[in-house]
């Protein structure tokens, strides 16, 4: 059984960790800062994993579903006899698996950062922020309530400003995590009027009392969404809009289409906080309170799964297409993020629930799952490429597989996996979501299959880009640049970077032999996840043209022909480099529209208007009080003849009355 003492420790190290460092960081002599934060978040990922296994290990009920643990409840707030907020530890299959994710990343990027942040001023404050966002991503995937989610919700959209503007000296650092904050801001709005029309309905915060109930009701309706499906605004229920809203808090925290904006922006922060925050955890958030409503969205608003569908194929496409054209590694990986977030999207809103109908729902998780640690280890293997050549750009790189082999081997395998090629573990989970849009309509199912194959083509233009080729440092033009100072050679990054990198490395390969259906699944009940072949094999080809228009591209440099396309892109490649505007687009609508017009016309009426009439109302005020201050100058005469005179109208009133 469950010992909560145990349990408790997974999200209560990292907190811990996050308070003795900021505490007392600064006091801490060379690196022990990082070796306190990595000790504690390891002890936390051996008891996550302990936890994970103890729960997988429990005997099933009796209808074949794995039981849900709930422990360290307490209550916190009562609003009603029904409502009421309580916070504690809900312990499931999906809460288990994303702690086995979060703290296998979170160690990993620790560990990484010993070597890649040495030396950065701030050492402790990065590590302490990290303790404070594994602290709330960790409290996130196991509320039990949906207010619980709302609040460590929250803290995560803190850490990840507090992590982004780390380089707080750096103007677009400082711009990157406003841009994030304010759009996660403005998408989390609606996540809490979605809580509040949801809770106001039904009655109730609690997870398993909202599920529970959707699942018994069969899609039908029952007692408890009654009331939400009755009152409906502008044609749609009560119940639509507050799964809507919801879904606007997990777009923005997510990164779908148009709430996206800010994630490229966040690779100002250190590398490894991209791998951490916008790889594997943060992102993901989104992806899994869907997951975790499921049930409501599958039986009780189908219709709003179906929007989910095609807002995410929408922002698939759309990343990866804007991924093709950037030169920047980083933007890349996060465009590349912003398309794989889109397949785990697609995947739950083409799902239905239960048995081969749930397909997506599995595939989506299992992408989750895989994706984690190949994106991680993209990034981190970014990072060792950025430490060496000292700059983001791909036309700084080429021909860096004769000096960092460990780090191009780990990529090469991180691209693999991303592209879908067996047997890595992106091609079992990819092949899951892309058999799963086949059958809600094979028009989906074509297009996801076609961004697969964009997806390996711009992964493998990033790989050739930088592994192969010649390396521009042994150009002409730089070794003359570079003739007053010592040439500088690319070299592997040290071994407590690279070792990560190879574990990532590893897992990137094997977890999708994880027969994943056993532990996950929409109804609670084993699902097989069987190798559709005409699908893998379709998608498979696909993802090999893609590398072979890659390999034949840029395999030894860009091709002249695709140099000249790149210098003078055309109108659509040249909206793709610019992201198809749609940040302008945002800028016009803030500072043209809402700071220019609306606000300054604002500001004239509060400046003219309402001060007017506070600052013209003083001066009256003023004006009357200097007419009238001889009543109270202090003279006992003028107080005898202000009495003298008062007496005299009183008696002149009373014998005219």
């Amino acid at each position: 059984m469950f010992n909560s003492c145990y349990t408790a420790l997974v999200p209560l190290l990292p907190l811990f960790s996050f308070i003795l460092l900021i505490a007392f960081g600064l006091r801490l002599p060379g690196k022990w800062a990082g070796y306190i934060g990595s000790v504690l978040t390891g002890i936390a990922a051996v008891a996550a994993y302990y936890t994970a296994w103890t729960y997988f290990s429990l005997p099933l009920e009796a209808d074949g579903t794995r039981p849900a643990v709930e422990i360290l409840s307490w209550e916190w707030l009562r609003f009603t006899p029904l409502l009421a907020i309580r916070l504690g530890i809900y312990v499931d299959a999906l809460s288990a698996m994303m702690w086995v994710v979060i703290t296998t990343v979170s160690l990993m990027v620790h560990i990484y950062s010993l070597g890649y942040m040495a030396g950065e001023k701030g050492f402790a404050r990065y590590f302490a922020f990290l303790g404070l966002f594994s602290f709330s991503m960790l409290g996130l995937v196991v509320a039990p309530n949906i207010f619980q989610t709302y609040i460590f919700w929250e803290l995560v959209g803190v850490s990840s400003y507090l992590l982004i503007g780390f380089y707080y000296t750096k103007p677009e650092a400082v711009s990157a995590s406003k841009k994030a904050f304010i759009v996660t801001r403005f998408a989390d709005l609606g996540f809490l009027i979605g809580i509040l029309i949801l809770s106001y309905f039904t009655g109730t915060f609690d997870f398993q009392t909202i599920c529970g109930s959707a699942q018994d009701a069969a899609g039908v309706g029952g007692a408890l969404f009654a009331p939400a499906l009755q009152a409906s605004f502008l044609g749609l229920s009560a119940l639509s809009w507050a799964m809507l809203l919801i879904f606007m808090g997990c777009a923005g925290k997510s990164a779908l289409f148009p709430l996206h904006i800010w994630l490229p922006d966040a690779m100002e922060g250190p590398t490894p906080v991209s791998a951490l925050i916008h790889a594997a955890t943060m992102v993901v958030a989104g992806v899994f309170l869907v997951a975790r409503l499921f049930p409501v969205y599958a039986l009780m608003t189908p219709g709003v799964l179906e929007v989910i569908a095609y807002v995410a194929a929408f922002t698939s496409l759309y990343a990866a297409v804007v991924a093709c054209v950037q030169t920047d590694i980083k933007r890349v990986l996060a465009f590349s993020t912003i398309s794989q977030i889109g397949f785990m999207m697609v995947a739950l809103g083409v799902s239905g629930y239960g048995g081969h109908a749930g397909e997506g729902y599995t595939a989506s998780l299992f992408h989750l799952f895989t994706h984690a640690f190949f994106k991680a280890l993209l990034f981190l293997c970014a990072g060792a490429i950025i430490h060496t050549v000292h700059s983001n750009e791909m036309k700084a790189m080429g021909g860096l597989r004769r000096y960092m082999p460990v780090t191009h081997l780990c990529f090469l395998v991180g691209c693999l996996a991303i592209a879908g090629i067996p047997p890595f573990s992106g091609f079992f989970s990819k092949d899951g979501i892309l058999a799963a849009a086949f059958a809600f309509n094979p028009c989906m199912g074509i297009l996801m299959t076609a961004i697969a194959g964009l997806t390996a083509f711009y992964m493998f233009r990033l790989y050739c880009r930088i592994f192969h080729g010649p390396y521009s440092g042994d150009t002409a033009a730089a070794k003359a640049e570079h003739a007053e100072a010592e040439h500088h050679t690319p070299h592997e990054a040290p071994a407590v970077m690279t070792a990560p990198l190879v574990f990532l490395a590893v897992l990137s390969l094997l977890t999708g032999f994880i027969p994943f259906g056993d532990f996950l699944s929409s109804d609670g009940l084993p699902h097989a996840f069987p190798l559709q072949t005409a699908v893998a094999v379709c998608s498979v080809l696909t993802a090999l043209a893609g590398i072979g228009i890659a390999l034949y591209a840029y395999g030894r440099g860009p091709r002249p022909a695709f140099q000249r396309m790149a210098e003078q892109p055309n109108a659509f490649l040249r909206a793709a480099k610019n992201r198809f505007y749609i940040d302008r687009f945002y800028l016009f609508i803030t500072h043209r529209l809402i700071f220019q017009g609306i606000s300054t016309a604002l500001a004239w009426f509060d400046r003219h208007v309402i001060d007017g009439v506070v600052f013209g109302s003083g001066k009256l005020t003023e004006k009357i009080a200097r007419k009238i201050r001889f009543i109270q100058s202090g003279q006992l005469q003028t107080y005898a003849l202000i009495l003298l005179l008062g007496v005299l109208c009183l008696i002149g009133l009373v014998l005219y009355l």
